[in-house]
């Protein structure tokens, strides 16, 4: 950077700082919305180093996973949910693409690493319309990014629209999802070993619809990656 550039962007920084979305301290050189501070101190869950982990235990009898992890255990009234709730609810969409760089960086290097596809859970056309992004995909932007494997966002979809999950019990939250994915085409998926992506994995009732829809196709494997354990 030139020396007028860098007088330019010192100048544009006194008066629109950039800053943590977590902390709001100045970010510095190499930083993208979230400090170096923030993505070190989130309290991360480490579940890709074992296959038993308690978000693996969640689908036991529900559904066949080969693998499932979360990236970080998510407190209500903490800093991080105000990060979530920045990205989910008021259009901070690159949230999702820096937090699913961070989480690749972990993932490439476990077991996660032999999955072919990555596939975040669809928003029914209704909703995406609405909010405008669908925040699982963006998150399986930043996981493609750093691990190297390709994103589907055609070949599962939500065929149906459903009322919010927040403050559903769990035997609702399944009845809310079951049977409202489908899938658009089956030879893109046959035989390969998929990655579902989510934002927050709380009962699991969505990602088990997800993965049972897949499950249903000849010769595929199911592993899950969700940024927030609830």
């Amino acid at each position: 950077m030139n020396l007028f550039a860098q007088d330019l962007n010192d100048f544009f920084n006194l008066f629109f700082p950039n800053i943590c979305i977590v902390c709001n301290s100045h970010l510095v050189n190499q930083e993208d919305l979230i400090c170096t501070k923030c993505l070190y101190n989130m309290p991360k869950t480490y579940y890709h180093k074992d296959i038993e982990n308690p978000v693996s235990q969640l689908f036991w009898g529900r559904t066949k996973l080969e693998y499932a992890t979360g990236f970080f255990n998510f407190n209500k009234d903490g800093k991080y949910q105000k990060m979530m709730h920045k990205f989910k609810y008021h259009g901070n969409k690159e949230i999702g693409n820096v937090l699913g760089k961070s989480f690749g960086n972990q993932l490439k290097n476990s077991f996660f690493n032999q999955v072919d596809l990555i596939i975040p859970v669809p928003l029914h056309i209704s909703k995406l319309r609405k909010r405008g992004y669908n925040q699982s995909e963006w998150i399986a932007k930043g996981l493609s990014e750093t691990m190297l494997k390709p994103i589907d966002v055609k070949s599962l979809v939500r065929s149906v629209a459903t009322e919010t999950q927040t403050r559903k019990s769990r035997f609702e939250r399944w009845e809310n999802v079951e049977n409202i994915f489908a899938i658009t085409n089956e030879k893109t998926l046959k035989g390969k070993h998929i990655l579902l992506v989510d934002d927050v994995v709380t009962t699991g009732s969505t990602l088990e619809a997800c993965a049972n829809t897949i499950l249903n196709i000849k010769n595929t494997k199911v592993s899950i990656a969700a940024v927030a354990v609830a």
